[in-house]
């Protein structure tokens, strides 16, 4: 840790050649370092028992910084504590011995600071986040110790992290010192990786743990169709989320650079009950999502990207779009609108949608066709035939009245990924030079799915043009066109593919027309 003390002789070994080791601040080594992680935080219903879990938590890093000879028990020489079962009390007995004894000042880091306190918001218990956060409350008082230490010199700096800025705007006077930088400029590159950051790992990774770098440009359109897309100011880079790109490199490298069938860590997606205590009705969801995976974007307003907002503010119908994108959930499509960032969140929000809508996953409905597509002929157009008749069949009639073809491109992704993700990997509106292809599927490295990839275009049509489209024997030569420019550029730059293009018609739950061109 570039501020602790303790690593004075360390800096080169654990920061040389690096932009900190090159940019060393005026502050370097001169501080003591305290660690809290709110993360772990045992939840309760009473606030009693979640002060007394608070203090069972966060009392065992102020004794250890104390009393452990290799941290910094040589400053707290016949010092003792007034209540070594009190956070805060302990807390302020150390600052008020570094200020009479002129010691190193303290740099306090908290990760996760809200996590318990969202809970409190996601599980409904409203007026124990109240009590939590109002008054003389235990969490309040920590926080003005920790003002109150800033203020006499004793902290240098407390840094947090956290998910939302609720929590610190609602302890309001109790710590009011805090600055935001979630939006500064400055910092939106600060815990994710640029596409430089990103093509220099995914090259260290093909190098050490892979068959080299020749796979650059393969594995390279893989991570950025489900892991890139974040961007957190209008004029800001897209960015890929380091902890999700970190277990896929990770899964690559143990095995032996094979693609993993699962292309997220289950425990990293995003607790679907924030949604739900977000829209809080069924029919404030049901706009919501019509508007992302229909309209695929939400209007916001760049003023209310503000730094802080309180818990009545974050709930505001108004707000959906900021909230969800403090959540991770959207991101920055410009400076008017946002958009689900990647594969891994339309999935959720499909989930959603599918669980609003009592859309069955029975597998009875869907793995015979999907069984057959493995182990026997390898024909996408019963697939299709299969999402038409038992996926959209179960949808009520109004639904293909605002539906379009971002929401066909969609749900068909998402119901060919339970059942292929071992067989390929999808994009959805992948950028190609001639435009953006509906769905793409290609088949995985090492896999006997592997060089074929399949371009699928779709047209979505209402109910009126339902005799129409039912009459037609051929696609429109319009659409043949366009499906075999993308499937051109794809070959141009993996010449080794073996492409299969797709015109699909759909006339709202009514006809679906399926052609391979």
């Amino acid at each position: 840790m570039s501020y602790d003390i303790n690593e004075a002789c360390r800096f080169e070994a654990l920061y040389g050649g690096t932009y900190i080791g090159s940019h060393p601040t005026a502050g370097r080594n001169q501080y003591m370092v305290l660690r809290f992680n709110f993360s772990t935080m045992v939840m309760s219903d009473d606030i009693a028992r979640l002060e007394e879990n608070f203090n069972y938590l966060n009392c065992g890093p102020i004794y250890e910084m104390v009393r452990n000879k290799n941290r910094y028990a040589r400053y707290f020489e016949n010092f003792s504590f007034s209540n070594e079962h009190n956070a805060t009390s302990m807390l302020d007995d150390v600052l008020t011995r570094i200020k009479a004894g002129e010691l190193p000042r303290l740099y306090i880091l908290i990760d996760e600071y809200d996590n318990f306190t969202n809970q409190l918001l996601t599980t409904f218990k409203d007026p124990l986040y109240e009590n939590v956060t109002t008054g003389d409350s235990f969490l309040r008082s920590f926080f003005k110790t920790i003002k109150k230490g800033v203020d006499e010199g004793s902290i240098n700096t407390c840094f947090c992290t956290g998910v939302l800025p609720v929590t610190m705007d609602d302890l309001t006077s109790g710590y009011n010192i805090a600055e935001i930088l979630t939006l500064a400029p400055n910092f939106t590159e600060m815990l994710g990786f640029n596409h430089d950051e990103a093509a220099t790992y995914l090259r260290y990774v093909l190098r050490n743990y892979g068959s080299g770098e020749e796979r650059f440009d393969e594995i390279w359109t893989l991570i950025l169709n489900n892991y890139d897309g974040y961007r957190f100011l209008p004029d800001a880079r897209p960015m890929f989320n380091s902890t999700i790109l970190t277990y896929f490199f990770k899964k690559f490298a143990v095995n032996n650079g094979d693609i993993p069938q699962e292309m997220i860590d289950e425990n990293l997606r995003t607790d679907i009950g924030w949604i739900r205590r977000l829209t809080q009705t069924l029919e404030n969801a049901q706009e919501m999502l019509d508007a992302l995976l229909i309209d695929d974007e939400l209007i916001y307003s760049v003023s209310d990207l503000r730094s802080k907002f309180n818990k009545k503010k974050f709930f505001d119908k108004q707000f959906y779009p900021v909230s969800l994108y403090y959540l991770g959930m959207t991101t920055l499509k410009n400076s008017f609108k946002m958009s689900l960032p990647n594969l891994t969140m339309r999935s959720i929000f499909m989930d959603y949608f599918n669980e609003m809508n009592r859309i069955s996953s029975d597998a009875r409905k869907y793995a015979p066709v999907y069984e057959q597509f493995v182990y026997g002929d390898r024909q996408l157009e019963p697939l299709i035939m299969n999402y038409f008749t038992e996926y959209l069949g179960q949808l009520p009639a109004q639904v293909f009245d605002k539906m379009n073809e971002n929401f066909i491109r969609c749900s068909f992704f998402e119901l060919c990924s339970r059942y292929l993700s071992a067989c390929y990997t999808f994009a959805v509106e992948q950028n190609l030079p001639s435009g953006r292809a509906d769905l793409v599927l290609t088949g995985m490295p090492n896999t006997t799915y592997h060089n074929d990839c399949r371009v699928v275009e779709f047209k979505y049509c209402k109910a009126g043009e339902a005799v129409r489209i039912d009459a037609l024997t051929t696609p429109a030569e319009a659409d043949v066109t366009q499906v075999s420019a993308y499937a051109a550029d794809i070959n141009r730059q993996f010449p080794t593919y073996r492409m299969r293009k797709y015109v699909v018609y759909i006339a709202a739950g009514k006809v679906c027309k399926v052609w391979e061109v």
